[in-house]
């Protein structure tokens, strides 16, 4: 779906999809059960969708991979919504798959940390324009993990001619309201801590997030950001209170969790979540209980949006 910069900018509002990338116990890229799962997410009208996000496990995938996933998450959308693709690692890298995700249709580019922790900010702007410049396309920052800059920073970055778009993996509320502020809308503002911190994004104008709760229901994130539209206070403590804290307490239990929980909810829902790849690390017995806790609740969800869908 080919999309000038600002057009894509325009298309970022609502719910961003975050597929998992499923692997099949000899963890090899199980491209049909992707296509499967990126078919019910399409379903219903999200903004846009990630291939090869934090989710999918971008730092697992080898350019090959990579480049097989983007594609078959291009070919699934057929030109429906914006198809984003993450890239990351090094300069030249990242440049390298951001190249191959625009010739493989995606619509933008999300840029995650490079591998190197504490990096000086000329450094980091040199990184962020390389990945910039190596295609026409849309580019999305992703602040997230030991990458979290100042008000100072972020503008420095937001010189790069094609950068249209911050996504917050940090979660620091105050931080990112100050960022907010000093920058204003030069750029466009994505929640992208977590699904979880709606009521607190849309609380400070945001109107976009990333979910990987789309995974399993992308009803549920839709129906986070109508109620962050809107105002309905009730509706989104019912969704934290029922469904969404919980998950994501057992989320941060542990670390690389995110994913791991995430994938084995899916199978337990009997969606195509598949295995994970090294660092990441299998729940404990006791934590796979606690999940299965939480299935009918989710299933409920589940049901209720096959149902209107007609699937």
């Amino acid at each position: 779906m080919a999309l000038s910069p600002d057009r894509l900018r325009d298309a970022l509002t609502g719910v961003i999809g975050f597929p998992i990338t499923p692997f099949r116990p000899d963890l090899s890229v199980d491209l049909d059960a992707l296509r499967q799962n990126v078919r019910m997410m399409l379903e219903h009208p999200l903004a846009a969708i990630v291939a090869a996000g934090g989710t999918g496990e971008l730092y697992s995938l080898t350019p090959g991979e990579h480049l097989d996933v983007v594609g078959a998450i291009v070919e699934e959308a057929r030109g429906k919504l914006p198809v984003i693709a993450g890239t990351g690692f090094s300069a030249a890298l990242g440049a390298q798959l951001a190249r191959q995700a625009a010739a493989a249709g995606a619509s933008g580019i999300l840029a995650f940390p490079p591998y190197y922790p504490g990096a000086e900010d000329d450094g980091m702007v040199k990184y962020y324009g390389a990945i910039g410049e190596a295609t026409p396309l849309g580019l999305l920052i992703y602040s997230r993990d030991w990458f979290h800059p100042g008000a100072a920073m972020v503008e420095r970055l937001a010189s790069i001619p094609t950068l249209i778009a911050w996504k917050d993996g940090q979660g620091d509320i105050r931080r990112l309201q100050i960022i907010k502020r000093h920058v204003g809308d030069r750029l466009c503002w994505i929640g992208g801590a977590g699904d979880d911190m709606v009521p607190s994004y849309y609380s400070l104008g945001i109107r976009a997030f990333t979910s990987s709760v789309a995974n399993v229901s992308p009803q549920v994130a839709l129906q986070l950001h109508e109620a962050g539209v809107t105002g309905d206070a009730a509706t989104l403590q019912r969704l934290m209170s029922d469904l969404i804290v919980p998950l994501y307490a057992l989320r941060a239990r542990r670390k690389g969790h995110e994913v791991t929980v995430m994938k084995e909810l899916m199978t337990m829902l009997g969606l195509a979540g598949g295995a994970i790849r090294p660092p990441l690390v299998a729940m404990r017995p006791e934590e796979v209980e606690e999940l299965r806790g939480l299935v009918p609740a989710w299933q409920n969800v589940v049901n209720a949006s096959t149902m209107k869908t007609g699937a």
